[in-house]
């Protein structure tokens, strides 16, 4: 008989940085213990952290963006397309494109294309392909 409450489950923000801090990280080529290695953190802790399980505290955003070379701000880009924090469910459709090897792929790459038109075009293509799938 177990009468442990169920754990809380993750704020929509948290897994949007999380998720954020997965895509930067191998953006970068890092490892989970690399980066948890240089914030003084268990690599656990780094999954905790991607996986949103666990908030990452301000001063912890703020080392890991210095040593991910991003502005703290990158965390939260794009974040009000998630209605304010409340949960539509895009902070989880996030996390699950980052844990794929595609996801990640396209998330390195796309930045790479400077080109705005370009980048419409694939964002356009990508969405007429989903249109067209039956699923």
């Amino acid at each position: 008989m177990n009468d442990k409450p169920a754990a809380d489950p993750a704020h929509p923000v948290d897994l949007y940085v999380g998720a954020r801090l997965r895509i930067r990280r191998k953006v970068m080529g890092l490892s989970q213990t690399q980066v948890a290695d240089a914030l003084g953190i268990t690599f656990q802790q780094i999954q905790k952290y991607e996986r949103g399980s666990n908030r990452i505290s301000a001063s912890k955003l703020y080392d890991a963006a210095r040593l991910l070379q991003a502005p703290v701000s990158y965390f939260f880009e794009g974040l009000d397309e998630t209605d304010g924090g409340h949960d539509d469910g895009f902070a989880q459709r996030m996390t699950e494109f980052v844990s794929t090897s595609e996801g990640l792929e396209l998330a390195a790459l796309f930045p790479r294309l400077e080109d705005r038109r370009l980048r419409r075009r694939v964002v356009d293509l990508v969405r007429a392909m989903v249109d067209q799938d039956p699923g």
